[in-house]
């Protein structure tokens, strides 16, 4: 939808033919005028003389055309803002562009304007409005849980790549569990994001079994356009974003584009530790006859805090009351940031107060070249470098994992209270801790994840017409190469059970021999609980064919992708140090846990196959039906690989078959569509970040599951006067296990429902653009999920409500003023979005409090946009 800035110059120039055409040959139009969607990302050690090969042969198409170059012709007008048709050109997970009522998959595309508003806390607010996906972002910014209706997960994107422009942020995901989007942010220089899955969606590329997320953004055009925008909020909010794009010198074909945010925020849960960074990108493109080069860039430098789950009441899973009859929203404080220990190697001192940290950024390439005669050839790559790390607070320590008592605690770590007494000060001030209060002790793991990642799609095409047949045929190679470090540091902290706790020192004395013993020491509890050293390469080789194929009122797709991934891990053995031999010391506090210098090396390699069909048929200009199946796989992260010395385990594809069918709607006022889908999932190895019951330190524990669901999804829009527009989707999904190897407690989770999958999910709103005055009024609906496996402990289905208010006034020259207003969560819901992951199935119930995570609470903001 919106702006068709970011389509080659010929399906700009052609936009409105090709919604005419649409009435009689729509597909044979829109193939006509459009480029094949964008591709993935290129490594970098060896690939990356695959990135500069790219790059040379669309430097000499670039050079051998100068002469030819011509300035882009101007834009055809975009909609109305937001609008949202299934008239949409649609680029992504197809061979050719076609618009969205031809294509015989589901697809849902969000322009700029609605991207700008929907983004409150993090790309989650954007993604939770998208038919089969779950998206939680009670964390804040970054690590946005991502679930595709009935496929097993614990979010983090991992059967949803997230891309820019058809290109990966990851070329390959799970080698360390970092969410993608701890590397790259969407901002104003994005025009549109358009998801895709079924069908061949999953053969191009990277390929996605899942569906792909793709944010497309703007090039530059022969005028400038520009925005500047500044927002305010609660709890010290400022944001100032920025984006342009125009013409270098539109004679020779040559244009530019860049974007960017600065962002500070003391919020929305106040922990003492703000988030503080900045992100910027940009792009320059090149377009000569018959194709277009475009260079892409980005860099970011931003810390960001990452809100873990808590303790909650336990009856109705509120935010509870602390110590000084606050509300707590947050156990996370800024009190850790001097905390050290230390190691066999020095000082060990926390990155807490970095919160999620990132520092890097990549280059990319985009190019087309159509050379006559049918024949054509694109490609796509992007080398990126980042230096990550990643504070995340567990949830409890491990031990009690609830709040408890003076006396509770002392009993818990082994000090009975009938034979010890215990002095506990605020370590700050040194005042004594009032008897009555609770205590709270939690862990913080830094995780440290640098990362590097290089992808490179090329795609040979060629258009044959033939006996009133149609065909779009594209022959490609896409190959990744990525590595990354998954390096752990974990200690554990004592403090007030209140809002950013203070730490708080704890001395026990034995009554019967007058030995004391230093428990807690600078609010440190237990000093080196979890260290892991970890190392991951994957390499990725896939070849795929496919035909688009236009016939009468058919449209037909089928193709096929055959990859290879050779996989290498290295883990680090460790073992307890004694490192701090001051009198009394706790061993909790005296002894870490270090690298061996012991290394397990592995090396594991697999080959799968995906096949997919697809038909559509036009009943009528404005009604389609369609069908489609796929045989696709899920090549297992690589964190989920287990060595020993006898060698790494068995590695082999998770497969997954899946159809959908339904139809496609639009004339008028109204658009829409409704479809049911049916998928299973075999050999999936499913990992879980779960507390380690033989220490402190949590652990990534796998199971084998295999599912089945099925469901419904639907979505429409309608035009109810001038200016005002209902738009809402709905999915259902019924999924259950049909195969569960047990760990823990789960001796028996055949049959139950997948965990943190809602049965129902829905979006309803009322948007208004008229007259200068622009208003929504909308609601996300996430129905009842489990918190574990087991399925012994119900959450509740919530709503979170939006409202955004704005006005804008065109000063001279046309350019646009716009004041906003928004609220997020405007009812207060404090729905819980999950229990505590790093519980398991050992997940408590019935107790007095209950450890989860809720939705971000209500928060108003104001906005101050120019546009020119």
């Amino acid at each position: 939808m919106g702006d068709c800035a970011r389509l080659d110059s010929e399906i700009c120039n052609r936009l409105p033919s090709v919604k005419a055409e649409f009435r009689a040959q729509p597909v044979r139009a829109a193939r006509r005028a459009s480029a094949r969607r964008g591709g993935q990302d290129v490594g970098r050690s060896r690939l990356f003389g695959s990135v500069a090969t790219v790059a040379i042969a669309a430097a000499a198409l670039l050079t051998a055309n100068a002469a030819a170059a011509q300035a882009a012709p101007p834009p055809s007008a975009p909609p109305p803002p937001g609008e949202t048709t299934v008239e949409t050109l649609i680029v992504t997970g197809t061979s050719a562009a076609r618009t969205a009522l031809t294509t015989p998959m589901q697809a849902t595309s969000i322009g700029s304007d609605r991207l700008e508003r929907l983004q409150a806390n993090s790309a989650a607010d954007i993604l939770t409005t998208i038919p089969m996906l779950k998206a939680e972002g009670g964390g804040g910014e970054v690590a946005a849980n991502v679930f595709v209706a009935g496929l097993p997960s614990g979010g983090q994107y991992q059967f949803t790549p997230l891309e820019f422009n058809g290109i990966p942020v990851i070329g390959s995901i799970g080698l360390n569990s970092s969410a993608p989007d701890v590397y790259y942010r969407s901002d104003l220089g994005v025009e549109r994001l358009e998801f895709v899955h079924g069908g061949v969606s999953n053969l191009f590329g990277g390929g996605s079994v899942g569906g792909l997320i793709n944010y497309i953004d703007r090039t530059g055009t022969a005028e400038t356009h520009g925005q500047a925008k500044l927002e305010l909020g609660e709890l010290g909010r400022i944001r100032t974003d920025f984006a342009a794009n125009g013409p270098l010198n539109a004679d020779a074909g040559l244009y530019y584009a860049f974007s960017g945010f600065y962002r500070y925020d003391e919020g929305p849960l106040k922990s003492g530790m703000p988030t503080d960074g900045y992100q910027v990108r940009g792009n320059i493109k090149k377009e000569f006859d018959g194709g277009y080069v475009t260079i892409f860039g980005q860099y970011i430098d931003d810390k960001v805090q990452f809100f873990a789950d808590y303790p909650l009441t336990g009856d109705t899973h509120k935010r509870p009351t602390g110590n000084d009859g606050k509300t707590i929203y947050t156990t996370m404080t800024s009190a850790l940031e001097g905390i050290s220990y230390l190691t066999p190697d020095g000082v060990y001192r926390t990155k807490v107060g970095d919160g999620a940290a990132s520092k890097g950024g990549q280059v990319g390439i985009e190019f087309k070249k159509d050379f006559g005669d049918g024949w054509g050839v694109n490609g796509r790559g992007n080398v990126g470098s980042y230096k990550t790390s990643f504070a995340l607070f567990a949830g409890g320590d491990n031990v009690q994992n609830l709040p408890t008592t003076q006396a509770g605690f002392l009993q818990a770590y082994g000090y009975n209270p009938a034979a010890n007494t215990a002095v506990f000060t605020y370590a700050n001030s040194g005042q004594p801790v009032p008897a009555g209060n609770l205590l709270w002790a939690d862990r913080v793991i830094d995780r440290i994840r640098p990362l590097n990642t290089a992808s490179g799609e090329l795609n040979l095409t060629k258009e044959i017409q033939a006996g009133g047949w149609d065909h779009h045929l594209t022959l490609g190679a896409f190959a990744a190469r990525t590595e990354a470090s998954d390096i752990n540091y974990g200690y554990a902290f004592l403090g007030d059970f209140a809002n950013a706790p203070q730490l708080i020192n704890a001395t026990v004395t034995n009554t019967a021999t007058g030995v004391q013993t230093i428990v807690s020491r600078n609010g440190l509890l237990r000093a080196g609980l979890q260290y892991t050293n970890n190392w991951a390469e994957a390499k990725r080789y896939a070849v795929y064919g496919a035909d688009q194929v236009s016939v009468g009122k058919w449209e037909l797709d089928v193709g096929g992708r055959v990859e290879t991934l050779d996989g290498r891990v290295r883990r680090e053995g460790s073992r307890a140090f004694v490192t701090d031999t001051t009198p009394g010391l706790s061993p909790l506090l005296s002894t870490v846990q270090w690298g061996n210098g012991q290394f397990l090396d592995g090396s594991v390699s697999t080959t799968a196959w995906a096949l997919a069909a697809s038909a559509l048929y036009r009943v009528s200009d404005n009604l389609s039906v369609f069908v489609n199946a796929s045989r696709g796989y899920f090549m297992p992260q690589l964190n989920t690989v287990q060595i020993s010395a006898a060698g790494v385990q068995t590695y082999r594809p998770e497969i997954i078959k899946q159809v959908e069918g339904g139809f496609k709607y639009a004339s008028g006022p109204i658009s829409g569509s409704m479809s049911a889908f049916y998928s299973t999932l075999t050999d999936r190895q499913n990992v879980q970040l779960l507390n380690n019951p033989a220490g402190g330190g949590l652990l990534e524990l796998v199971n084998q599951v295999a599912t089945r669901s099925y469901g419904v999804e639907g979505d429409v829009r309608l035009r109810i006067v001038e200016g005002l527009t209902f738009e809402g989707n709905v999915t259902y999904e019924h999924d259950r296990y049909t195969r569960y190897t047990p760990i823990a407690a789960c001796t028996n989770c055949v049959g139950n429902t997948l965990v943190r999958q809602p049965d129902w999910m829905a979006n309803a709103g009322f948007y208004y653009n008229k007259d200068g005055i622009d208003a929504a009024l909308f609601d996300t609906y996430t129905g009842r999920t489990f918190t574990s496996d087991l399925n012994n402990i119900e959450l509740p289905a919530f709503h979170v409500v939006r409202l955004d208010l704005g006005y804008t006034l065109t000063v001279r020259g046309g350019d646009k003023l716009r004041a906003g207003l928004s609220v997020y969560n405007l009812f207060d819901s404090q729905a819980v979005t999950e229990g505590s992951p790093r519980l398991g199935t050992l997940q408590n119930a019935g107790q007095a409090f209950f450890v989860g995570r809720t939705v971000l609470p209500r928060r108003v903001t104001v906005q101050l946009s120019y546009k020119f």
